[in-house]
């Protein structure tokens, strides 16, 4: 039996894997985020409603991107 495939797939997600990790520990230190124009947030006394429109538009064109560069 075969486990070339295996090892491959596990390799992949583990390097993507570390990577989601390290975006979301620098992620606070990037000022921008979450700040854009575009971004919706509403603070009505205790209430509070947060939509990042704008952020989720730049990161989705970005995954696209990239996920079109690894097809190739």
């Amino acid at each position: 039996m075969e486990f070339n495939w295996l090892g491959k797939t596990l390799l992949i997600f583990g390097l993507i894997l570390a990577a989601c990790g390290l975006f979301l520990m620098f992620l606070p230190k990037i000022p921008f985020v979450g700040k854009l124009p575009g971004d919706i947030y509403v603070r009505r006394g205790n209430f509070t409603f947060y939509f990042p429109l704008t952020t989720c538009i730049i990161l989705s064109i970005l995954l696209s991107l990239i996920f079109y560069l690894f097809r190739k």
